[in-house]
């Protein structure tokens, strides 16, 4: 572990002096990828996970191939110098724990439970990458939609593979309120067949994540039902926006309040 913690140490024997700009940010996680791709300079981005690389799981992930991939790991990164780690919801102890001992600057932001703390987020890495201005701009578009949520909210399930929604009070439901859409309580945060047949909602917000994978969830998804009822409105939302619940809201929110 010792000859482990020198070798990598070596990699980071250049990096930039505590409290400057970084210049060689990695993320480890796709939450993080996302805000740095959203927020950073390109020339700082040193390192993205392999899923900022996927068409099925993020919307940025054009943008996100024009850097090298990780694995999640801080040994993947290791090569790279990077000056700068961003993760979310403490990762693995070993991970951090080598981070600190090498004296690696870490950003570890917490999953975010509220849209107050997604604006938190922004600004925090803002902050952290010296991009406080571009993080302003986009916690003023986020403010904006606040103060311009519909007055009339719909009925309405969030339905994903397998049956999954969302809970009322979540992270999820605070969006879905700024789109015009009211998040049905559910017993478990799931619904069956039977209910959208029984009960159907004014509206049935349906994910399109990973629409093309062949699994149960999905053939789940595949029932006439699961489309929804004469009785109900069926709007379908790009499921990757929701993986993070981050700052990509914002479009996909204006995007359904026109579709409402």
């Amino acid at each position: 572990m010792r000859a482990f913690v020198f070798a990598l140490a070596s990699s980071f024997l250049f990096a930039t002096t505590a409290g400057a700009t970084p210049k060689r940010v990695a993320s480890l996680n796709l939450c993080t990828d996302e805000l740095l791709i959203m927020l950073g300079a390109p020339g700082q981005i040193a390192s993205v996970t392999h899923l900022a690389h996927k068409p099925a799981e993020t919307p940025l992930w054009k943008q996100g191939r024009r850097y090298r991939k990780n694995d999640g790991s801080l040994v993947s990164v290791a090569a790279l110098r990077p000056d700068l780690v961003l993760t979310m919801g403490g990762g693995a102890r070993d991970r951090m724990g080598i981070a600190k001992r090498l004296g690696i600057p870490t950003l570890d932001l917490p999953f975010p439970q509220t849209i107050g703390d997604v604006r938190d987020s922004v600004m925090k890495v803002a902050r952290a990458l010296g991009r406080e201005t571009r993080g302003e701009r986009i916690v003023a578009r986020m403010d904006a939609l606040r103060r311009s949520a519909p007055l009339q909210t719909a009925d309405t399930i969030w339905l994903g593979g397998g049956g999954r929604s969302v809970a009322p009070s979540g992270l999820a439901a605070q969006w879905m309120e700024l789109a015009g859409f009211h998040q049905r309580p559910l017993s478990g945060d799931r619904v069956s067949l039977e209910q959208l047949l029984v009960k159907p909602p004014a509206i049935l917000l349906r994910s399109d994540y990973r629409s093309g994978q062949y699994s149960g969830e999905q053939r789940w998804l595949s029932h006439p039902l699961a489309s929804g009822t004469r009785r109900s409105r069926t709007i379908r939302t790009d499921g990757r926006a929701w993986t993070c619940m981050g700052p990509l809201m914002i479009d996909e929110v204006r995007r359904l309040r026109a579709s409402r």
